[in-house]
């Protein structure tokens, strides 16, 4: 099927279940927009080779510039001052023959205020944040493909919620720029995908230095950081446990409430960098869990933040020596601490997420299965540096039978 031909299936799609999902912020012109520029694309390629993602729609989340749409971050702030040129990763997708299908929801600034997307599986529970319209729309098969950004847990845990493979790379493997920031330092950009195939087809495009790694005929050491799992529901300790993978138990020496503070100084520290001039003139116009989170990182001196990013630091350090002297080849943990919670008021815990986040280490989703309904996932976790390896490793255990 051609782009024109596939763009009329796609439009046809968002109009039918989009008005009760909200994954898609509104675009009167999309089936126009769309219509030209598939057939721009069958046009340049005609017969010949055609690139890797020809054809292929994408959500973008409403935190990254795309040329000829507006951002709007999903808040109430004027678009105009929030615009910018366009992200490098939209122009990758672009020049891989991808079709920018529209802009997805977010939360508020890719915070805690969460937008109107409603979980496909049910529409009464959350479907994750702040990334939560890329994981629903591409859950509910409006599009095989999205972008998100991750912080602390936000292509993680929306992943899980929503069934599909969220994957969220080493930091600033994929390039940020042309991103409205959350906290600069840990900002990532990540792609959710039906499957496997689709995640890595992504990763190829938009990942810098892209080069497929070999593990078959291996049998990676897995451990789990058997202190996180205290956070986790019964519900979410039975699914993990389901899986059936022979793991290793290793306490991490670093308690959940020690990383959050150090990541709680530096993330609003960051935001309200980010927001020193827009939150004078329009701060009646933030949210109030936004305005709050701002004004909370204002009251935060430099001396604490440099001391938080010491910190950091040790704790990466300690994290890749501990991983590297146990011989471990790749963290296990459930995606979240259990199935999408009721209720459309907050997004879930991300505390699953929290220590690969702040060691910038990349990170991967696998649907496993359900619960009373609500999918649940596993979380795969690899040193820095190392995506490629990651995507193998999930690739041999899903062959396994995961």
């Amino acid at each position: 099927m051609e782009p024109t031909e596939l763009v009329e299936e796609l439009c046809a799609r968002i109009d039918r279940i989009d008005p009760l999902l909200h994954a898609f912020t509104p675009e009167p012109g999309r089936y126009r927009r769309l219509a030209a520029e598939a057939g721009e694309l069958e046009r340049a390629y005609g017969g010949g080779e055609h690139p890797p993602l020809y054809g292929v729609p994408v959500g973008i989340k409403d935190v990254i510039h795309v040329d000829g749409l507006p951002t709007h971050a999903g808040s109430a702030l004027p678009p105009g001052v929030l615009a910018g040129p366009e992200a490098t990763l939209v122009r990758r997708l672009r020049a891989a023959g991808a079709l920018i299908a529209g802009k997805t929801v977010t939360a508020e600034f890719a915070l805690n205020a969460p937008g109107p997307t409603r979980n496909p599986h049910h529409p009464a529970h959350t479907p994750g944040g702040s990334s939560s319209g890329s994981a629903a729309a591409v859950a509910a098969g409006l599009v095989p493909l999205a972008i998100g950004t991750q912080t602390v847990g936000s292509v993680i845990r929306p992943a899980a919620y929503c069934g599909v493979v969220g994957f969220r790379p080493t930091y600033g493997r994929i390039p940020t720029d042309g991103l409205i920031a959350a906290a600069p330092s840990l900002d990532t950009v990540g792609v959710f995908a039906p499957d496997l195939a689709g995640a890595e087809r992504a990763a190829a495009v938009l990942c810098d230095g892209w080069r497929p790694a070999v593990v078959a005929g291996i049998r990676p050491v897995l451990a789990v950081p058997v202190d996180y799992l205290t956070a986790v529901s019964p519900a979410g300790r039975d699914a993990f446990e389901r899986v059936g993978l022979t793991v290793r138990q290793i306490t991490l020496p670093w308690t959940p409430a020690e990383l959050a503070e150090d990541m709680r100084v530096i993330t609003r520290y960051e935001l309200a960098q980010v927001h020193r001039e827009l939150f004078p003139r329009f701060a009646n116009l933030y949210r109030p869990e936004t305005a709050s989170a701002i004004r909370h990182g204002q009251e935060i001196n430099p001396t604490a933040y440099a001391a938080a990013l010491r910190a950091r630091t040790r704790y990466r350090d300690r994290l890749a020596d501990l991983t590297t002297s146990e011989g471990i080849d790749l963290w296990v943990t459930p995606a979240a601490t259990g199935p999408a919670p009721l209720g459309l008021e907050n997004t879930g815990d991300a505390v699953m997420s929290l220590p690969w986040s702040h060691a910038g280490w990349p990170a991967l989703t696998l649907p496993t299965g359900t619960v009373d309904g609500l999918p649940v996932g596993l979380q795969l976790i690899t040193p820095a540096g190392t995506d490629e390896h990651l995507l193998a490793w999930a690739r041999t255990l899903h062959l396994q039978g995961l």
